[in-house]
């Protein structure tokens, strides 16, 4: 299943989705994951209330089944749930390869409700472009 992580600096999750420069895309599954590529972002990205600079993010995630933040707003977090993709905020900055690996344990394991939820969706997506 693909998941998004709201990225300054391409190592942590340490962004607000809104502002988020980079957003970074990986591949996980329970025997393992893969980088599948990390999408720039420019232009005045702190302008609040500027709702078309989620547009193209939403647009670039819409593949994803879980996105990693450390912050999103409501407007941006109900339209990032309408493309049925679960918001994740960390704590603090957190490393991306420590929310993969985290994220790999428990899909090794029972995955929690709305985690096979996301599975199944992606799992439709790619019967989808099969057929």
């Amino acid at each position: 299943m693909k998941v998004a992580f709201a990225t300054q600096d391409l190592k942590r999750v340490d962004a607000h989705f809104g502002w988020a420069k980079n957003i970074a895309i990986y591949d996980i599954g329970p025997e393992g994951h893969r980088f599948v590529e990390a999408i720039q972002f420019d232009g005045d990205l702190k302008e609040d209330g500027n709702e078309d600079k989620l547009a193209p993010k939403i647009e670039a995630i819409k593949d994803c089944a879980i996105l990693y933040v450390a912050a999103i707003g409501g407007s941006g977090a109900a339209r990032v749930v309408a493309n049925n993709i679960h918001p994740m905020k960390v704590a603090q900055p957190e490393a991306i390869s420590d929310l993969v690996a985290k994220l790999e344990d428990v899909l090794k394991g029972t995955p929690p409700p709305w985690l096979r939820k996301a599975l199944a969706k992606d799992r439709e997506r790619t019967l989808d472009f099969e057929d």
